[in-house]
């Protein structure tokens, strides 16, 4: 018999708040079961296994990055959008690292097609539109965006730049007008 008040949705959020506040590595349905002081086997009723959680908590966030971003890009072009999107990534990092990490979760091909996923590469392609890149190189664009704004979001929470000169902020800035300048002037193959 199920908990009364435990449903797929609640354990998922309160999952991807666990993620935030110990590690997306560290989710599981057992310590899960602690957070609501209940038995683990009546969470399964709920979720398959500690992946199926994590897991739902991947496409959660992946949602809810998107909303984010697509509510960051509405009325914006080029620049302005490049910079909206970025910084919605870099936010949403720092305030759900746990969240954040769930989104590179590696799914199943069948979930990954039914995900927000593809919803961050349209937000992505829907900002080169103000750059005028024609396929292959857009594809090439949007794979570099999304491994500099991951690479640095990833350096940064973990630390690697709170050890030196100049503030993270300020390079930040710089990243973004350094890709606004490569996607305006895109090179030739």
């Amino acid at each position: 018999m199920a908990r009364v008040g435990l449903t797929s949705e609640r354990l998922t959020r309160a999952g991807a708040e666990l993620a935030d506040e110990v590690g997306f590595d560290q989710v599981t349905v057992a310590e899960l079961a602690r957070r609501f002081d209940v038995k683990v086997a009546s969470l399964y009723s709920h979720v398959k296994s500690s992946q199926d959680l994590k897991t739902r908590i991947a496409l959660l966030a992946l949602e809810e990055l998107a909303d984010l971003g697509a509510a960051a890009l509405a009325g914006r072009a080029g620049r302005d959008a490049l910079i909206a999107l970025g910084d919605v990534y870099r936010d949403y990092a720092r305030e759900h690292p746990g969240r954040y990490a769930a989104t590179r979760l590696r799914l199943d091909p069948a979930t990954a097609a039914a995900s927000a996923g593809g919803k961050h590469a349209q937000m992505t392609r829907a900002i080169l539109r103000g750059y005028d890149l024609a396929e292959p190189d857009q594809t090439h664009a949007v794979r570099l965006l999304g491994s500099v704004f991951h690479g640095f979001v990833s350096l940064e929470l973990d630390g690697g730049f709170s050890h030196s000169e100049p503030d993270s902020q300020e390079t930040w800035t710089r990243v973004l007008d350094a890709l606004d300048a490569l996607l305006r002037n895109w090179p030739a193959p």
